[in-house]
């Protein structure tokens, strides 16, 4: 393993931590998601390496593994909507209106989703977005602005039901 590799991956880790969250909503999942990412960036490294911007293909590597896991057999499981203890963030955002985010993530389809994450998580322009996932600015365009008011939808819903306390 090449000291340049190692020097990537210790300042991208919590970053590449947090875009698989984002992406899949599940720390566990995450985790493994960046793990099988790392050992593809680590077969490839000598090309990554030389790339203009390796961050890209780790996103992208990101997205495939996530899209390919979604297709195993074995992950088709039922979910409670009930977590067992609260929820907790590495990110400062409050526990409640961070969960309220993430599940309201959960609920758009995976490209809306994606594109969500890449444009206002991982800050890409709307040029960069349709790189990534191969489709035209057009296409991020229209997917961001119906994925915003799904989760604009989502969040005023859940917002209607809450009561204000004090």
């Amino acid at each position: 393993m090449s000291e340049d590799y190692r020097d990537y991956v210790a300042a991208r880790m919590t970053s590449l931590r947090r875009t698989a969250y984002l992406l899949c909503g599940d720390w566990h999942l995450a985790d493994d998601l960046v793990s099988t990412a790392l050992l593809k960036l680590l077969r490839h490294w000598r090309r990554v390496s030389a790339m203009e911007d390796p961050d890209s293909y780790m996103r992208r590597v990101l997205l495939r593994c996530l899209l390919d896991e979604r297709r195993r057999p074995w992950r088709r499981e039922v979910s409670w909507d009930r977590l067992p203890e609260p929820p907790r963030t590495e990110t400062g955002v409050p526990a409640v209106e961070h969960a309220e985010i993430v599940a309201a993530l959960a609920k758009l389809p995976p490209r809306r989703r994606a594109v969500l994450v890449l444009r206002y998580f991982c800050d890409l322009s709307v040029e960069q977005t349709a790189i990534e996932l191969d489709c035209t600015p057009g296409t991020v365009k229209s997917q961001t602005a119906r994925a915003l008011q799904t989760l604009r939808d989502i969040l005023g819903a859940s917002s209607e039901g809450m009561t204000s306390h004090g």
